[in-house]
């Protein structure tokens, strides 16, 4: 089984993240699974890490472009899965519409698994202005009421990076957060963003006090792999109907992005 990972970051410029990445993926991914990491084009985030970009909606919107090219190129070229690996889910809607094979994204897939945990999920993130975006993507797809508190740690991109060489600090930050997030009603802990994600994964870090944290990437890969296997076992296909589901004739699609960009489409 093959499955095309999507990160929305340049990941040769974070090499400690992309090898704890691989690492990771490796570890958890069923016998026979290989997934193959993806990246932005380098040069995507000229003067700004990803963490300013996701921020705007627009600047996200842009982006958003590179993850359906992606998935495109994942089903042309014989991928059981597309996993899209940033919590704002970036495209995931519009790139389920496109593709056949099974489409999972990080926020989705990581809340409905953590909802089995506990009935009130906390999310715990690093990216203060994804809020906004996170509750109206949460609650478009029925986990409004799920999804309870989102707390920041006191941390920042690059202090995540700097953690796999002293992890204690940013280890104390999430555990305060968590606490906080528990504090308000958290009976279960996502957590945000891959990179934090990957560095928890990494120290052990499952668990605050009596709460569960679950392993956000993991969790998804693991629903990646069930959605391969069920579609290689009984042909199961996502709903194909109304303006979020529907599937647009290819040669449409074709043309359009041909309108767009080009050669690039």
């Amino acid at each position: 089984m093959r499955i095309w990972h999507q990160s929305f970051t340049v990941l040769d410029d974070v090499p400690h993240y992309r090898d704890a990445l691989k690492r990771h993926l490796n570890a958890v991914a069923r016998p026979g699974t290989e997934v193959e990491l993806h990246g932005m084009a380098p040069g995507t985030y000229p003067g700004a890490y990803p963490g300013t970009h996701i921020g705007y909606l627009y600047l996200t919107n842009l982006h958003r472009e590179q993850f359906v090219r992606a998935a495109l190129a994942a089903e042309e070229q014989g991928y059981d899965a597309f996993f899209i690996a940033t919590l704002p889910d970036t495209g995931f809607e519009d790139i389920r519409t496109l593709v056949d094979i099974p489409v999972v994204a990080f926020g989705n897939a990581s809340v409905a698994f953590a909802a089995t945990l506990g009935p009130r999920v906390g999310i715990v993130n690093f990216i203060a202005a994804l809020e906004p975006q996170l509750r109206r993507t949460m609650a478009a797809y029925g986990f409004g009421s799920i999804v309870g508190p989102i707390v920041q740690v006191a941390a920042e991109f690059t202090d995540v990076m700097a953690a796999y060489d002293n992890p204690g600090p940013l280890i104390d930050a999430f555990r305060d957060a968590a606490r906080r997030a528990i504090a308000a009603g958290a009976d279960v802990i996502v957590p945000g963003e891959g990179p934090l994600n990957v560095f928890l994964a990494d120290q052990g870090v499952s668990r605050v006090d009596d709460v569960p944290v679950i392993d956000s990437l993991g969790a998804t890969l693991a629903l990646a792999e069930t959605r391969a296997e069920f579609r290689r076992r009984n042909g199961l296909h996502p709903a194909r109907k109304g303006l979020y589901f529907a599937k647009p004739d290819p040669d449409l699609v074709r043309a359009a992005r041909a309108f767009y960009y080009g050669d690039k489409a």
